[in-house]
């Protein structure tokens, strides 16, 4: 099932492209693909240009490919395992010390990685794979089995693979494989200050 997007405004196809499938092809990906894939992300823009982000990947059937799977939870590991790559995104939480400027905490690591998760999800979108974040993780489990540094947060996952049709997914997940709408500019912009209370 697919559901068309249509822009309120002009803007590049890409973007309406891009959306968060569930149903993978479960095949492999050249790791060619995947380190373009990161390339992308690796330009994204940062503060002071600190560039926060590290991703930790397995690609589907590497020997890391069962212990990522055990990071997600059991809903996500029901359609994820079918993806060809899953991507594990950190940000640095400290800003480093430059110069007379000492080391600090960051207030933007995970803005900035947020850019760079955009950035990777278009470039995928772009050399026909779609890219899947998910929050449904354990997070305490990924950071001691990924060996992270504490001072790393574990932001998210990643699922990227081929789309297929969705009768590969379980019944209760088939209507909901179509690309999300989104709210409207007036309802996100506003010129000036912020509006008053939403309506109840």
């Amino acid at each position: 099932m697919t559901m068309e997007r249509i822009p309120d405004h002009p803007i590049e196809p890409i973007f309406l492209e891009r959306w968060s499938p569930r149903a993978y092809d479960a095949t492999a990906m050249p790791v060619s693909d995947l380190i373009t894939i990161l390339e992308a992300a690796r330009w994204a823009p940062s503060a002071y240009n600190i560039q926060p982000w590290r991703f930790l990947y397995s690609r589907r059937g590497d020997d890391h490919w069962q212990k990522y799977l055990t990071l997600l939870d059991p809903f996500n590991a029901t359609w994820a395992g079918q993806a060809s790559a899953l991507v594990i995104v950190l940000s640095d939480t400290m800003m480093p010390g430059n110069g007379g400027r000492p080391q600090k905490t960051s207030h933007t690591h995970s803005f900035d990685t947020g850019a760079a998760w955009a950035q990777l999800a278009l470039q995928a979108t772009a050399l026909g794979y779609q890219a899947h974040a998910m929050a449904g993780i354990n997070f305490e489990q990924s950071q001691m089995k990924l060996m992270v540094p504490e001072r790393y947060r574990v932001e998210i996952a990643i699922a990227v693979g081929k789309r297929t049709d969705p009768s590969v997914l379980p019944e209760e997940l088939q209507d909901r494989e179509h690309p999300s709408q989104r709210l409207s500019v007036h309802e996100i912009a506003f010129a000036g200050s912020f509006p008053g209370p939403l309506p109840q």
